[in-house]
C-alpha cells in the first residue's frame, strides 16, 4: 500500500494530462519510506457528470484518496500526507494559477483484517 485514487472533473483534461499527474504522485509516493514501492497504486477516475460551486462550467476538481494498511503512526501519515499534496500542488500550480480549481486529499486507514490481499507484482519488478 498505499492506494492512491484520482477522482476529477472531466473539464480537467483540457488542462493536464492526467496520466503524467499519476506517474507524478506515484514518484513522490515511492519517496516515502513508509511507503513500500511495491504496494504503491495509483489510479484516476475521471467523472463526466458533476456540477460544482456556483455551476460554472469551467470550475474543476481533483479529490486524491489515499487509502493506507493501518499500522504507521499519526506523523508519518500527516508527513506522508503533505508530501502528497505538496506534489499534487507543485504539478498543478500553472492550472492553479489560471484558472478554477478546488483540490483536495484524505488520507485513511485500511483494517487488516477486513482486507485481504495476493499478487505477483513483486515477483515481476525489474522486468520491464
Amino acid at each position: 500500500m498505499p492506494h492512491i485514487t484520482l477522482e476529477y472533473s472531466a473539464n480537467l483534461e483540457q488542462r493536464i494530462t492526467v496520466q503524467d499527474l499519476c506517474e507524478h504522485l506515484r514518484v513522490e509516493a515511492a519517496r516515502i519510506d513508509a511507503f513500500p514501492m511495491p504496494g504503491i497504486r495509483v489510479r484516476a477516475l475521471k467523472a463526466e457528470h458533476y456540477s460544482i460551486a456556483d455551476g460554472n462550467p469551467e470550475h474543476a476538481f481533483i479529490d486524491i484518496s489515499v487509502r493506507l494498511r493501518a499500522g504507521r503512526p499519526m506523523d508519518v501519515k500527516k508527513d506522508a500526507a503533505s508530501r502528497l499534496f505538496n506534489a499534487a500542488k507543485a504539478f498543478l500550480k500553472p492550472v492553479l494559477a489560471n484558472s478554477s480549481l478546488a483540490l483536495s486529499l484524505e488520507m485513511r486507514d485500511i483494517d487488516p483484517d477486513l482486507s485481504p490481499k495476493t499478487g505477483t507484482i513483486r515477483d515481476h519488478l525489474g522486468t520491464a
